[in-house]
């Protein structure tokens, strides 16, 4: 069974991954290898997971700033069956509930996750359930967000689902496949310079910059991810091309917004930049959500 992502992320590349696989250096799409392979915002893992089932990946290094989803990347890797019988039970729980139970058991398991005080560097049962508060919050809160407030709490509001899958088990077990070679760490996108080299690719999947000021989806960590981190990622691409690694990455198009809007045009200006069709489903309003253009950039054709 193929991978997929296990959670649903603000940006994620499933509905994008045929544009991004056709663009893959000639080489890989040639040989079939990819000889080490860094993602320094995996959020959700579509790229991975494509490439996993389609090449050979003899190194891969996954990392994010979000502690908790690489916990429960970890925790998956190590013991995806606790993590099922975990996640089956409070699945069973919610789903026999009436809606305003639901909504008033989603509140009692947010109010869990953000007391919980957890060692994030040795693996425990507190992980498993950790993991499964992760999951759980991710399939029944709105719009699949994951966002946290100035104080690192998750504060986002429950959804209304009428049947929703808490626990993939089948992918679950997919995935730990797929992770059991692959190096996983918590940390700043800076932090993965060390694993790159000439021979990696490397794909960059930001906190997409908003489109507009009502935008708040860059909040993965309690530090947000604002225009002055893009810079400092643009100074990081630069200086891993110097490495000779093969990069791409991607982003929002600020042109949707405003033609005038060079943002990435001006960072991006050494490197081939493209636009291409994509469907934003995150907007409030559904009326607002569609066709738009993204960005991929790349240093190398």
């Amino acid at each position: 069974m193929n991978a997929k992502p296990f959670v649903k992320w603000a940006g994620g590349k499933g509905q994008l991954m045929g544009e991004l696989g056709k663009r893959l250096p000639s080489e890989i799409l040639q040989d079939g290898v990819i000889p080490r392979y860094v993602e320094p915002f995996v959020g959700g893992g579509a790229m991975f997971f494509h490439l996993q089932g389609r090449y050979e990946i003899r190194e891969s290094y996954l990392s994010d700033n979000n502690a908790d989803l690489i916990l429960t990347y970890e925790v998956i890797k190590k013991d995806a069956q606790r993590l099922i019988d975990e996640l089956l039970e409070i699945e069973s729980f919610h789903l026999q509930k009436s809606e305003d139970e639901r909504k008033e058991n989603y509140y009692r398991i947010r109010e869990a996750y953000n007391s919980q005080k957890i060692d994030h560097q040795t693996m425990s049962q507190e992980w498993i359930e950790r993991a499964a508060y992760f999951i759980f919050l991710n399939k029944t809160c709105f719009n699949g967000l994951y966002r946290l407030n100035s104080k690192g709490l998750f504060n986002v509001p429950f959804g209304r689902y009428k049947n929703p899958t808490i626990c993939d088990g089948k992918n679950l077990k997919a995935v730990q496949d797929y992770l059991k070679d692959t190096n996983l760490f918590q940390g700043d996108f800076t932090d993965s310079k060390e694993y790159i080299n000439e021979e990696s690719f490397v794909y960059l999947d930001p906190p997409y910059r908003p489109l507009n000021h009502t935008s708040h989806f860059t909040n993965y960590s309690k530090e947000g991810f604002n225009d002055d981190s893009q810079k400092k990622l643009a100074n990081f691409f630069k200086e891993t091309d110097e490495k000779g690694a093969k990069l791409m990455l991607s982003n929002s198009d600020p042109k949707n917004q405003d033609e005038g809007d060079k943002f990435f045009d001006e960072l991006y200006s050494d490197f081939n930049l493209e636009r291409i069709p994509a469907k934003r489903n995150i907007n409030r309003d559904a009326s607002r959500r569609g066709k738009i253009n993204e960005l991929i950039v790349r240093n190398y054709h």
